[in-house]
Parts: C-alpha cells; structure tokens; sequence
C-alpha cells in the first residue's frame, strides 16, 4: 500500500510541474510567431495568448484519446509496471518540452506525450520478454 502513495504523491507532483512547462510551451509556441512578424501590439499579443491558453486549456478534456487509441495496452502490464512507465513518462516530458523551451525549438506536447509512452511501453515489453525468456529456459 506504501508503493501505491509514493506513486501517486509522485505523479501528481510531476504533472503539476508538467502542467506548467506544458502551457509554457503552448505560449511559446504561440508567441513565436506572433511576436517575430510583429503581427500587433505587444501587449494585445500577450493577451490575445492569455485567452487563448484559458480555452485551450479548458477545453482539451480529450488530449489523451490519442494516447489511449491503441499506442499502450494498459492490460498487458501489471501495476507497478504501469506505474514506471508513467512515471518515466513525465519525469522525460518534462525534461524535453522544457529542453525545447529553453532552446526556443517549437514542440507539440501531445506528439511528445505519445511518443514518450510508446517508447516507455516498447521498453518495457522488451523488458518483459527478455525475463520470460531467461525463466522458461531456467
């Protein structure tokens, strides 16, 4: 029982900090552009991407259908298992938007997220088969 309140205090933490590098890339993103080609005033900009990130972030309940449509089978691992990958999930996606926001590169955090699951989910599997297999031959 301790393992599962160590795992959820930890997922919520890192997607609190995920939440905060996610949006600022999304402003980044946003900005970039309207702020190169001096499409307006820099303050109508900033507000404009103020208004823009409170609907998107209100209105994106259905982000993770993508991740859901068939990039990780949930069912085919255990919990602790689940919890690893998730949590590696976050601890990278954290370290990669905020990479790419620190260099000014643009991202797509939803690109990211499901690539990071499906590589955590590959490794993982690798993982497993390589310890059923070294237990069958036992």
């Amino acid at each position: 029982m301790t393992f599962i309140w160590i795992a959820v205090v930890l997922l919520s933490l890192l997607a609190i900090i995920d939440v905060v590098v996610g949006v600022s890339n999304d402003a980044v993103n946003f900005l970039n552009a309207a702020l190169g080609s001096r499409a307006a005033k820099r303050q109508l900009i900033y507000w404009i991407a103020a208004i823009g990130l409170l609907f998107g972030s209100l209105l994106s309940a259905n982000m993770m259908e993508v991740a859901r449509k068939g990039v990780i089978y949930p069912s085919s691992f255990n919990f602790v298992e689940l919890m690893v990958v998730f949590t590696a999930v976050m601890i990278l996606d954290i370290i990669l938007i905020d990479g790419f926001n620190t260099l000014g590169f643009p991202t797509s955090t939803t690109i990211a997220v499901v690539f990071e699951l499906l590589g955590g989910a590959t490794a993982l599997s690798f993982i497993k088969s390589k310890t059923d297999n070294i237990q069958v031959l036992s």
